[in-house]
């Protein structure tokens, strides 16, 4: 038998000692750097406003950073805990914290913060430990636990007794326990695994319920902390009488591993006890332990007849990944005999999470020239499943110029990765995928909108790179000229676009004197008329300027053709006392015939084009029946024989006028005195030129002679022939044409250029030509202006080849048009300069059927020598105007006709040109025109100096020289 002894075990009375709090902080206070990694420790139940570190100065922040940078801390856990002092840059307690609450019974607690920065974005990872402190005593679930215990129960049967439960941990947490003392009873710990231990009660001495039928106990739990705290629960046991067999478990010890997706009513295990005794006494219920949590009752049940324990509700692996159940076996005998055994189940961990994309910070725009590797946002991955099945993969859309820098623990960073361009996207939809490594794996996606600022990296553009503007003569001041338009694919003030107008020169004024510009539209207006006689084209370099920083800026030409208007009446050039405005006086013999060449009028128009066009025609005359006009060439002509009754002076008025809208004319008055026996030079002249002559033979001779020469001889004859040259250029007569020709004749490279030379009494247009070693060779025309007949005749050309040289001579002077001599039996002449002779103004039309086209053949009469003086002086008149030309680009023609005119409609003066005894003709030859081009940059430039000339042929006599030299040679 037993009995209680006489006292009970000393207990240690329960110390608030949370006083210690600040000595904690101030002592215990650590951080440490893991890995890159701020780290700080420090207890629970900190006061609010404790310091637990400097986090500015640990992350090298200086205090002005706090509010420049934005400095502020996020936690994991929900709540905030923790706060920064913005005057200090100090991380403070910002709410009571319990280590239970947080962390359970788990041997480590660590907060993890996020401590973001701005400008530039940073994250910087805390983690603040939370070390335990004893402000937990152990408890007992029940305050009293009764057993019942039969009398004949054998010694040394062990009583599993009820745990104590700590919430602190490790050296806070349950160390000891202790039991009253009693004779018959005693403690002892049974150990279980995971180094766990629980108290057993042991019979040390047979009970006997007729002595004692109660013993009561008191069971003291003891944690580790400094002071001890304890908790105590009372134990009763009732002695009852003989039901000698208590069930007997199998096993102990029942372990049951499960999937946490399991279903509802899925049996787990089946625990089985046996009793010796028999009939009531050996019959088995099964029931969960008296202090089983309520939460274990809501997940397992039991049935009671058969031991098996199956789901009655949900398991979670992220809840609790371990479920410990005591089951205990009862007899139906008196008294009640109960065996104990426990039941673990393991959950296994079910990829049933899908992985979340949390935003640590909203993504900032950002400018479009944004280097490789800036930082936008900062993301955090997130999976509540374990092992392989939280492990998170995040991944982007390809083709996307973003990608993913990983820093530390499932935070990355997304950068940019390639070049951005605002006017391709503005702004992006960036899709990031996130997945674990389960199986299946599951994913989930998350859109980032990230928008891109503009950049000033676009110029204007101007809709076309130039422009041509037609404008008409004489024009309102102010009127506009055209507006130009450019676009900027930027946006904001680097897409607003000024306009302004280069300073450039034209005619060596400045063309801001021309034309303004509005700088807000781009419309270009006018300042003053123009006068296409004066200005033909002029170009204004236009500037579109964005007002971005810096701003950029594109160019445009445009191109100013100033189209001619009817404004110039003819002028009459010859004869010379009609152009001053007194009464031309010619002779004519009374023998003359019908058909002859009376005086030729020759006029020019400043204008151009069809306004230039002249027609001749007579207005009034005393006889109107004797004489006739020629409506192109003017020449004055009898329509019959004079006869005696002819008045001996006849007195014409000759209408000039142009083909412009409205027409403008000028008169001329001719009076001729009808003499007798005056003879007709002009055709004995003709008949001496039609058949060859000594002179002209000598010529000839020269030109063999010159040409061998050169080959045979060296410097010495070109020195002879120089001095030849000179003496013959002195001495030659009031009409000459002069040749010489150099070694080099037949070279093309060479620079020409044709001069119209008109100071003193002799007027002449000299056509030169130098090749590349200053070797020279000129054409000249003389006349004198008093002399009575303007003839002049171009000695015909040793060959077609020689000739060419001729029409090139007068192509380079002329570097607005693209002429090119063709011999008729090279080829034919293009089809779009053919002109029928009814349709050619001058000579061509003068005679001849609609049936013969220009360069099918000879012409149907040689053209007189008036014809071939209005053709000099046309090409005259385009060598003064050449200064002014646009050079390429004008379709090939001259600049005298305005763009509007196309190729069938444009005459030109040098359909006058005539090649006595040649089939030669002028065509137009596209080839030419990048040849023109160059040509046009020389025309500017002094020809180069011509070398000793050789000795020229002597000048052909015309009528009025003729009779000068007969004279001479009868005196």
């Amino acid at each position: 038998m037993c009995s209680n002894g006489p006292g009970m075990t000393k207990t240690t009375g329960y110390r608030d000692w949370r006083w210690q709090a600040l000595w904690w902080h101030h002592f215990f206070l650590l951080w440490t750097t893991i890995d890159g990694q701020t780290r700080y420790s420090i207890p629970e139940e900190l006061k609010q406003g404790s310091v637990v570190g400097n986090l500015a100065k640990d992350l090298g922040l200086g205090l002005s950073d706090i509010f420049d940078r934005k400095l502020r801390v996020d936690s994991d856990a929900g709540k905030q805990y923790f706060s920064v002092d913005p005057v200090k840059g100090e991380l403070v307690v910002n709410d009571r914290i319990d280590r239970e609450a947080l962390c359970g019974q788990s041997d480590s607690c660590v907060l993890t913060l996020q401590v973001l920065t701005e400008n530039p974005l940073q994250l910087h990872r805390i983690e603040v430990e939370i070390r335990d402190i004893n402000d937990n005593s152990p408890i007992f679930l029940r305050e009293e636990r009764s057993l019942k215990i039969a009398e004949s129960t054998a010694t040394g049967i062990r009583f599993p007794l009820d745990t104590a439960q700590d919430q602190d941990v490790g050296s806070n947490s349950v160390k000891s326990y202790t039991l009253s003392k009693n004779e018959c009873f005693s403690m002892k710990m049974k150990e279980l695994p995971g180094e766990r231990h629980v108290p057993e009660l042991v019979l040390e001495k047979s009970l006997d319920r007729e002595k004692k039928d109660v013993h009561q106990l008191l069971l003291t739990a003891m944690d580790g902390g400094n002071p001890v705290k304890t908790g105590t629960t009372k134990i009763m046991i009732v002695v009852l009488d003989n039901n000698d067999n208590v069930p007997v478990f199998k096993r102990p010890w029942y372990n049951v591993t499960v999937d946490e997706n399991s279903a509802s009513g899925s049996v787990l295990v089946k625990v089985e006890a046996t009793d010796a005794d028999e009939g009531v006494n050996g019959e088995i219920e099964y029931s969960f332990a008296e202090n089983t949590p309520k939460s274990l009752l809501s997940i397992f049940q039991l049935d009671s007849g058969t031991g098996e324990i199956s789901l009655a509700g949900l398991l979670d692996y992220e809840s609790s990944t371990v479920h410990e159940i005591r089951i205990t076996a009862k007899d139906k005998g008196m008294p009640e005999m109960e065996g104990h055994c426990r039941v673990q189940v393991v959950v296994t961990d079910i990829n049933d999470n899908i992985p979340e994309i949390v935003l640590t910070s909203n993504p900032t725009p950002i400018r479009e020239d944004a280097p490789r590797g800036t930082v936008i946002a900062l993301i955090r991955a997130r999976d509540l499943d374990s092992a392989d099945n939280g492990k998170v993969t995040l991944k982007l859309a390809k083709g996307s110029p973003f990608s993913l820098k990983a820093s530390f623990s499932n935070n990355y960073a997304l950068v940019t990765s390639g070049p951005l361009d605002r006017e391709s996207f503005s702004e992006y939809n960036i899709e990031i995928t996130a997945t674990d490594s389960g199986s299946p794996p599951l994913s989930s996606k998350k859109i980032i909108p990230v928008s891109i600022t503009d950049v000033n990296d676009n110029p204007p553009v101007f809709t076309q790179p130039s422009y041509n503007v037609y404008l008409k003569e004489n024009g309102v001041p102010g009127s506009i000229l055209y507006s130009v338009s450019a676009s900027d694919l930027d946006s904001g003030e680097n897409a607003k676009i000024s306009y302004s107008i280069l300073d450039s020169k034209v005619q060596d004024v400045s063309v801001s004197s021309y034309v303004y510009m509005n700088s807000d539209n781009g419309s270009i207006y006018s300042m003053h008329s123009f006068d296409y006689e004066k200005v033909k084209v002029f170009h204004i370099q236009v500037q579109a300027k964005d007002q971005g920083s810096p701003s950029l800026s594109s160019n445009a030409t445009v191109h100013v053709f100033i189209l001619d208007q009817n404004d110039n009446a003819p002028s009459v050039i010859y004869p010379s006392s009609a152009a001053q405005g007194s009464l031309s006086h010619q002779r004519m013999p009374r023998t003359a015939k019908a058909g002859h060449l009376v005086t030729k009028v020759t006029a020019v128009d400043a204008d151009s084009g069809h306004n230039a066009w002249i027609s001749y025609r007579l207005a009034e005359a005393t006889d109107a029946s004797l004489f006739t006009v020629n409506l192109y060439t003017g020449e004055v002509r009898t329509k019959r024989a004079v006869s005696e009754q002819d008045d001996s002076s006849q007195r014409l008025l000759l209408e000039v006028k142009d083909d412009g809208e409205p027409v403008q004319s000028a008169t001329v008055t001719v009076s001729i005195l009808l003499e007798d026996g005056l003879h007709e030079p002009i055709l004995d002249l003709r008949q001496k030129v039609s058949e060859p002559s000594k002179k002209t033979g000598r010529i000839t001779l020269y030109l063999i002679v010159s040409l061998a020469s050169v080959s045979v001889l060296s410097l010495v004859t070109f020195v002879i022939l120089a001095v030849k040259c000179v003496r013959n250029s002195r001495s030659s007569g009031s009409c000459c044409v002069r040749r010489s020709d150099c070694d080099d004749y037949k070279n093309p490279n060479r620079n020409l250029q044709l001069q119209l030379n008109t100071d003193g009494p002799i007027k002449y247009v000299e056509v030169l030509g130098g090749d590349m070693l200053s070797q020279s060779q000129s054409f000249r025309s003389c006349m004198s202006p008093t002399s009575e007949y303007s003839d002049f005749t171009l000695i015909k050309p040793s060959s077609t080849s020689d000739f060419k040289e001729v029409i090139s001579v007068l192509d380079a002077s002329l570097p607005d048009s693209t002429w090119t001599f063709e011999s008729q039996q090279q080829k034919p002449p293009n089809n779009d300069w053919r002109f029928t002779q009814g349709q050619r103004p001058g000579p061509s039309g003068a005679t001849g059927g609609p049936e013969v086209a220009m360069g099918t053949g000879p012409w149907p009469q040689p053209p007189t020598e008036a014809e071939q003086l209005q053709a000099l002086m046309a090409a005259a008149n385009e060598v003064s105007e050449a200064t002014a030309t646009l050079g390429p680009g004008t379709m090939g023609l001259s600049t005298r006709y305005s763009p509007q005119f196309t190729l069938q409609h444009v005459p030109d003066y040098r359909q006058n040109v005539y090649i006595p005894g040649s089939t030669a003709t002028l065509t137009s030859n596209p080839q030419q025109q990048q040849a023109t081009a160059q040509q046009a940059t020389q025309q500017a430039l002094p020809p180069p100096q011509a070398s000793a000339q050789p000795e020229p042929p002597k000048a052909v006599q015309t009528p009025a020289s003729k009779k000068k030299s007969t004279k001479k040679e009868k005196k």
